[in-house]
């Protein structure tokens, strides 16, 4: 599954999420109403941590996966990093 290109300064960060199964999402609610959306799953044990295009991060585990349009860049300007290749136990 590949992120959804949209504009970012109309829609902000995009996310996708894609399990093997459904038994992997654990909790789907609405705890203050419309407003706000709670996901709780898993993607199983971490398999592989990366970027994709030096533009998605990239989580993949044995369950599924995550990708957060977020770049290398993005994380360094927010006090963070990731060294290129961060893990990957593939």
């Amino acid at each position: 599954m590949v992120i959804t290109r949209v504009k970012r300064a109309a829609k902000g960060r995009v996310f996708t999420i894609e399990l093997d199964s459904g038994d992997a999402l654990e909790k789907v609610s609405m705890p203050d109403g419309p407003q706000r959306l709670l996901l709780e799953g898993t993607i199983g044990s971490l398999k592989h941590a990366g970027f994709v295009e030096d533009s998605i991060l990239e989580l993949v585990g044995t369950k599924g996966s995550l990708r957060v349009d977020l770049s290398r860049k993005d994380l360094v300007g927010c006090g963070g990093s990731i060294p290129e290749g961060a893990y990957d136990s593939r």
